[in-house]
């Protein structure tokens, strides 16, 4: 079968103490790691997120304060994040939710963070025009994905992954390279005007 998705994706979800990535941290990442279209790997941990989580959290996840109390840091585990996200497209659903926690993360590492960008949530806007939600819940639904546990980050991360390629089957190639290159737009450099 002809792709036109990316060779190399990194699919990718965290759970978090909150919204906000300026003032909440990451308590979950899960990455599964696709190249040519075949799952190559996975990979998650537990984050001790250097506070305490809110209940509101913990209602919605799952993971608790006693299960992060003796979990590794961000910066213990940053150099394994990197490489498991080495080369791929950064695929993640409202992924500038996720990428938002690990460029603030990596960051406060003195590290820099820019990967290219699939936004599974716009992809989905793109080629279901005619739904009215594009939610994870409303994908999982409406396309019959399986998920181990929702709001944890590998079952979430495995339901993208069953979301990309259900998309792969029952649509052509043409239309989804048309709709990731509205969603997978390359970033404009802002121009300076020279003085003469």
């Amino acid at each position: 079968m002809i792709s036109a998705l990316p060779p190399r994706l990194a699919f990718v979800d965290l759970e978090t103490t909150g919204s906000r990535a300026t003032l909440d941290a990451i308590t979950e990442i899960a990455i599964l790691r696709v190249e040519d279209g075949r799952e190559v790997g996975r990979w998650q941990s537990l984050v001790q997120p250097g506070r305490l989580i809110p209940s509101f959290s913990v209602h919605l996840t799952g993971i608790t304060n006693a299960m992060v109390a003796d979990a590794p840091t961000f910066t213990d585990l940053a150099d394994t994040v990197s490489q498991w996200l080495d080369g791929c497209v950064f695929a993640a659903h409202n992924a500038s939710f996720d990428r938002a926690f690990l460029a603030r993360a990596f960051t406060s590492l003195g590290q820099t963070f820019d990967p290219k960008v699939l936004c599974t949530l716009k992809l989905a806007r793109v080629l279901y025009p005619g739904h009215y939600r594009h939610g994870l819940d409303a994908l999982i639904e409406r396309h019959g994905l399986i998920c181990s546990a929702r709001h944890r980050a590998m079952g979430d991360v495995e339901a993208l992954w069953q979301f990309v390629q259900g998309i792969e089957r029952e649509l052509a190639p043409e239309l989804i390279g048309a709709a990731l290159k509205r969603v997978m737009k390359v970033k404009k450099t802002r121009r300076t005007a020279l003085a003469t």
